[in-house]
């Protein structure tokens, strides 16, 4: 499982003294065992959702980045960036373009959709042909586009 993989490099980090893979590890797994505790009753987590997890912190950390980075904080900025590295070596590649218009196109013709009415529709079938390797953002970019073009 991913989360007893993220546990097992902690440890390992930690007796390495690697600061950096030490404290972002400790983030995600707390930010794992709050997602597990959230809601009614605590629950384990699977493994897609543990990516999912992970994916919603590697992005805090480039937005952070970013932010960092246009207040002229760019040591902090590194920092957030070297963190986003770290979460990145557990999520799955991120596809290309020309990738993600094909699923794209392929989600869209499987579900029968076209036209802009149906995004909603269109963007829950494109999500789940690309299973968290893209951003959201680039996905419905690709949607939009897509259904534009019909």
């Amino acid at each position: 499982m991913l989360k007893e993989r993220l546990e097992s490099d902690l440890r390992v980090a930690m007796k390495a003294r690697d600061e950096l893979v030490t404290s972002t590890l400790r983030m995600a797994i707390t930010a794992v065992r709050n997602a597990e505790v959230a809601g009614k009753a605590a629950r384990e987590l699977s493994d897609e959702e543990v990516l999912s997890v992970l994916t919603k912190e590697a992005k805090k950390r480039r937005e952070a980045a970013e932010a960092f980075a246009g207040a002229g904080r760019e040591a902090q900025a590194a920092k957030e960036r070297a963190e986003e590295e770290v979460l990145a070596g557990y999520l799955p590649a991120q596809l290309s373009e020309d990738e993600l218009a094909g699923i794209v196109r392929d989600a869209l013709a499987a579900a029968g959709l076209s036209g802009m009415a149906s995004m909603g529709q269109a963007m829950k079938a494109a999500q789940s042909a690309v299973a968290g390797r893209a951003e959201g953002g680039r996905v419905a970019a690709e949607v939009r586009a897509q259904l534009a073009k019909q």
